[in-house]
């Protein structure tokens, strides 16, 4: 019995010292990029993405929780603009995401910073690309790293996967709303050069 219980407590030791082997020389860092094309002008597309806030309007984790509450601080599509969030849902948790640089036209840079289920921090990406006709393509991604040991589940979990899908599920999304219809700012911009045609042609009168 005793030798059986010796052979135990070897196997265990043995499979920790594996473990932790395998943790300091498995990778830490993680990257998820995906993109999409959209059918509006780069300028129009930039701006209603630099917008945090129009995020709750094609995020997957925001539409993935109907009660989930939002706050923000700051000027939105600016640097230092912070959109928090909090959920009890255990795929959404509670977190926030703040704009750390906006490069006009071309990319906007967050950190986004992980508070439950699990603490973490990792740097959010969205750049947009002329892609020909009126057409623009946008990419979105995040990179991080997982603490050892916790970067084993980046061997035994399909991870970054299932991120990938929640991206694609985001920009499929985003597709849809900004090819709906012109943006709120085209329409009103359109009205006003209505007004003004208008104006001049009573002033002809």
């Amino acid at each position: 019995m005793k030798k059986i219980l010796l052979a135990l407590v070897a196997l265990i030791l043995v499979a920790i010292v594996s473990l932790g082997v395998l943790a300091f020389v498995s990778p830490a860092d993680f990257k998820v990029e995906r993109d999409v094309v959209i059918n509006k002008p780069k300028s129009e597309v930039f701006d209603y993405l630099k917008m945090l806030k129009n995020q709750n309007e094609w995020g997957p984790w925001v539409q993935r929780d109907p009660n989930i509450k939002l706050s923000y601080s700051g000027n939105d599509g600016e640097v230092g603009f912070v959109s928090k969030w909090d959920s009890e849902h255990e795929q959404v948790g509670v977190g926030e995401q703040e704009i750390k640089k906006i490069t006009d036209g071309e990319r906007i840079d967050t950190e986004i910073r992980f508070i439950k289920p699990w603490e973490s921090t990792t740097n959010g990406f969205m750049t947009t690309t002329d892609a020909g006709e009126g057409k623009t393509k946008v990419s979105w991604g995040f990179t991080g790293s997982m603490p050892r040991p916790w970067n084993l589940m980046l061997l035994f979990t399909p991870f970054e996967e299932e991120v990938a899908k929640d991206f694609d599920a985001g920009l499929a999304k985003l597709k849809s709303v900004l090819e709906k219809g012109p943006s709120p700012e085209k329409e009103e911009s359109e009205d006003d050069a209505k007004d003004a045609e208008k104006k001049e042609d009573q002033e002809k009168e």
